[in-house]
Parts: C-alpha cells; sequence; structure tokens
C-alpha cells in the first residue's frame, strides 16, 4: 500500500513555513541545530541530519520514516533506532539523506506537530543549579501549558528513551537540561503559538559589553589560521569578565562541544594568534578552534564551517543570559567524550563540511 505524501499540501508548506522560521531566528537555532516533525497517517516528516532549519522552504530537508516500528524499535533497544536510516520510506526520500539523530523521540512524542530548538534562553537557565525554581517561576506565566524537565543524556537514544518516560502524559514543553527545548502540538498553528507564548516566559535580557577591537584582533590573528569573528556579537564572550569565566568552566551544551570541542584558548597580553599556535604545537597539544583574547574579541580557525562560526554566537548569547555569581552545571568529561566519539555526529560535521564546500 502506498504511504500518504504530505508535500504539496498547504499542512505541509505550514509546516516548512514554521521550520523556517525557528532555523531563522539565531535565538532559537544555530546553524544545522534543532530539528522539527510532523506526523499524518503512521509517517513522520523529520528534518534531515545536518541540514539547517533555516533552509526548510528553499531545499528538500524533511525526510519520512514509519512511526510505530520506530517506537517499538526504541522500546526494544534495538540498535537500529540509533540513526533511524531502516525506517524510511524509500519511496519518498527524495533527499537521499538520512534522518535527524533526534528523530526517535520525535517518534516517541504522540503529538502530530513537534518543534525541537535550541534556545538561549532555555539553554541559559537550564545549566543553573537552581534551574528547576528558576524555570518554575517563569514557566507560571504560562500556566495553561503542561510541562516537564528532562535530565541531560546523549542526543538519540539515550535522550528518546528519557522523552519516552514523559511522553504519555503528552506535555505541551520539554524543557533539556543542558540541551534545548521541545513544544509540542496539534497542528502547526499551535504550536506556532506556544512557541511565541514560552519564548516570552523564558526570555531574559543579557549582559551588557564593551565592544569589539577588532582592529586589534586583526594584527594579533596576522599570520595564523585564525580570524575574527565575523558576526559581531560573537565577540561578547571576550567582552565580560563574567562571560569569559563561564565559557571557560566547561561544556555548557552538545552542539558546542560537536562544533567547538571541549577547549577554548585564552591569549596571554601581547600574544599573537601565531605565538599560540606554535606553543601548542610544541608541547603537543591540539590548537583550540576558538581563542578569546581578553577585552578585545574572539578569533576563530579558519577552518571552521559557517556551523561551526555560528555556535561562537550561540556561546555569546547564552553565557550572557547567565547571571554573575551563578552555579553552574557543566556536562561531564564522560558526555563531552561521548560526543566527540560518536559516528552520528561525526556524518553531521561532514555534512556541514560538505555543505560549505558548495557553497564556497
Amino acid at each position: 500500500m502506498d504511504q500518504p505524501d504530505l508535500r504539496g499540501t498547504d499542512l505541509f508548506k505550514g509546516f516548512l513555513r514554521l521550520s523556517s522560521e525557528i532555523g531563522s531566528d539565531i535565538l532559537k537555532t544555530q546553524g544545522a541545530g534543532g530539528n522539527t516533525s510532523i506526523k499524518d497517517d503512521g509517517v513522520m516528516w523529520v528534518k534531515a541530519s545536518g541540514t539547517w532549519l533555516a533552509k526548510a522552504q528553499a531545499e528538500d530537508i524533511m525526510v519520512p520514516v514509519v512511526v510505530e516500528p520506530l517506537v517499538r524499535a526504541l522500546r526494544a533497544e534495538d540498535p537500529r533506532a540509533e540513526k533511524s536510516t531502516d525506517f524510511i520510506v524509500s519511496e519518498l526520500n527524495s533527499s537521499g539523506l538520512r534522518p535527524s539523530i533526534e528523530t526517535s523521540f520525535h517518534a516517541a512524542l504522540k503529538s502530530p506537530v513537534i518543534a525541537h530548538y535550541h534556545c538561549v534562553n532555555a539553554i541559559a537557565l537550564s545549566v543553573l543549579e537552581n534551574r528547576d525554581q528558576e524555570l518554575a517561576d517563569r514557566m507560571r506565566t504560562v500556566a495553561d501549558l503542561t510541562w516537564v524537565t528532562i535530565p541531560y543524556r546523549r542526543p538519540g537514544t539515550p535522550l528518546a528513551r528519557e522523552i519516552e518516560k514523559a511522553a504519555a502524559s503528552r506535555p505541551d514543553v520539554l524543557i533539556l537540561f543542558n540541551h534545548g527545548i521541545i513544544v509540542c502540538g496539534n497542528t502547526v498553528e499551535d504550536v506556532a503559538d506556544k512557541i511565541e507564548r514560552v519564548t516570552k516566559a523564558l526570555a531574559r535580557g543579557t549582559r551588557e559589553t564593551i565592544g569589539p577591537d577588532l582592529a586589534a584582533l586583526d594584527a594579533i590573528a596576522k599570520g595564523s589560521g585564525f580570524h575574527p569573528a565575523r558576526d559581531h556579537d560573537s565577540h561578547k564572550v571576550a567582552l565580560s569578565e563574567v562571560n569569559r569565566a563561564i565559557a571557560l568552566g566547561g561544556s555548557l551544551y552538545p552542539d558546542h562541544v560537536i562544533f567547538l570541542g571541549t577547549e577554548i584558548g585564552v591569549l596571554r597580553e601581547g600574544q599573537s594568534a601565531a605565538d599560540f599556535q606554535a606553543a601548542s604545537h610544541n608541547e603537543g597539544r591540539e590548537v583550540p578552534k576558538m581563542l578569546i583574547v581578553p577585552d578585545k574579541g574572539i578569533l576563530l580557525s579558519s577552518a571552521l564551517t559557517a556551523g561551526g562560526e555560528v555556535m561562537a554566537r550561540c556561546l555569546a548569547e547564552v553565557v550572557g543570559r547567565i547571571p554573575a555569581e551563578s552555579k553552574v552545571v557543566y556536562l561531564s568529561e564522560s558526555d563531552e567524550y561521548e560526543l566527540m566519539n560518536w559516528e552520528a555526529e561525526q556524518y553531521r560535521q561532514a555534512l556541514d563540511r560538505g555543505s560549505a564546500r558548495q557553497t564556497a
């Protein structure tokens, strides 16, 4: 029997429009982060791994999978649930891509329309030691919405199994510690309305900083494999003592680890990026992809793709929203190791590099 094909319907076009809107807001989604899904008659269309939600209306980035067999595999701890490739509806998969690494939790959640994104306000709240109280205080302003918190688990099936524990209650909102947020609903319009309301509930101001010293950064980067961040606001990581301390304290969320690594370099007064690189090589240390020049700005590795560069902006937005003196819960070393050695993320990074070559 032929599987239903939503493409070309007004419903699917509205879903793509919402996906694009989420992906185009830097405070919600950065690069290839985040994913959306829509279910219809046993088939779920979900964002492809490594693609950008912002391009949902311009490119073929949604992959169809059958829902119930995938959910059964997740519950049985069948390893096929991790990549979800065995559940693709091949005749409808015109992109030839594989589904998001988080497809299994989209399948586990019962709502027809789901949006998962890396809201910087949600991340900034969810890394606080007193996050439960902070979140409860803010979510009281949307008291008609049901919400739950999910402890940090590696994205993929470990996270999906944790989320499935909450799926039966059909929550409107799931806040993922050290990760982001999920908003669920019956229609595209329902999800869009909830996103707007939850965004307002979780919003918090960002710390004011001085501006970057781009001339100084250009001079410091000369002759190295680094350049000043192209995004002006990304420099805020380096332009406040509080921001620097939080950023250097550890890894806050998965995509930072995946795209920028676990180390951030700090240049001493008068030290050039080339000197820093040479010292790292001499000591047998890997050169970080991001360097902080205190009170001047940040330098990024020229090997970074656009997907990597935008993660510096995400970090600036997150640390700038964490209050000074707050106790922060960072990812553990084992969490970092899992992320750095995960094949699914290596695939996503390979796609990001390929996309950069195509658009260069």
